[in-house]
């Protein structure tokens, strides 16, 4: 099967790129997703090899702040049967699981990050589903030529930014 590319959403202040890179394999669980429609992707279609972009949101700037490969496909979120865990779904059934994540390895993490702003000032990427009004899930698709440009985006930028 061919390589589909993604975008993923997190709070940077739950869960942030430096939080990925500092796990000792580098690797998650992308657990917590609590939408049908996400919940769906990650069942079905996000597979091992997919490319991922790791995007902040909910904060003073949100941005992609790097890239990920999804490392195991879709299976059930244990946290959903955990009563201790915020995730917990009393409705979801170990026989029949609700929520399902998938494990995300850390790629790269951009020198500088390819804001909102920047993605909505570029044509190469003005339709994505990021862009698109009502856009609020979490994990969403992201065509190939949207994932080159963001990347091609990144590295200009960190090019001309001055170094910290």
């Amino acid at each position: 099967m061919a390589i589909q590319y993604w975008l993923m959403k997190t709070e940077p202040t739950t869960y942030s790129i430096d939080d990925l890179a500092a796990q000792a394999d580098k690797t998650t669980c992308w657990e917590g997703v609590r939408n049908y429609q996400a919940r769906n992707l990650l069942r079905d279609e996000i597979q091992a090899g997919d490319r991922v972009l790791f995007y902040h949101s909910a904060c003073k700037e949100p941005a992609v702040v790097g890239t990920a490969i999804v490392s195991k496909s879709g299976y059930p979120d244990r946290f959903q049967f955990d009563k201790k865990s915020k995730y917990f779904d009393p409705k979801s059934d170990p026989d029949n699981p609700r929520w399902y994540l998938v494990d995300i390895t850390l790629d790269e993490k951009f020198d500088a990050p390819v804001t909102l702003a920047e993605l909505r000032e570029t044509a190469s990427v003005k339709e994505m589903v990021l862009l698109q009004k009502g856009s609020r899930l979490s994990v969403q698709p992201v065509k190939k030529k949207e994932f080159d440009a963001i990347l091609k985006m990144a590295k200009k930028k960190a090019k001309t930014s001055p170094k910290k």
